[in-house]
């Protein structure tokens, strides 16, 4: 038989079909096909687990320390927001 509609999918999509059911509305024949493809297309995006997915954006903020001005300091000669020198002729 077929898998239940709310597996791999989205939650708004999920809700929004809950709410067609719940409500009992006679949902368009055109509106059920949207539904169907986002659901179709929700579905065939690929997944991962969210540990991986934290690891991979640990790794990659290490990674990348290096070249982060709010970690490393801008250099003074191009920081746009330095305090502006004062004139020595005065």
């Amino acid at each position: 038989m077929s898998e239940p509609l709310n597996s791999g999918t989205d939650s708004h999509s999920y809700s929004t079909l809950k709410a067609l059911k719940k409500k009992n509305l006679g949902a368009s024949v055109s509106t059920l096909q949207r539904l169907v493809e986002q659901l179709k297309l929700e579905a065939g995006v690929e997944r991962i687990k969210v540990s991986q997915a934290a690891a991979e954006l640990q790794q990659y903020c290490m990674q990348n320390a290096c070249n982060e001005a709010l970690l490393v300091g801008v250099p003074a000669r191009s920081n746009l927001f330095r305090e502006p020198r004062s004139c020595a002729l005065l």
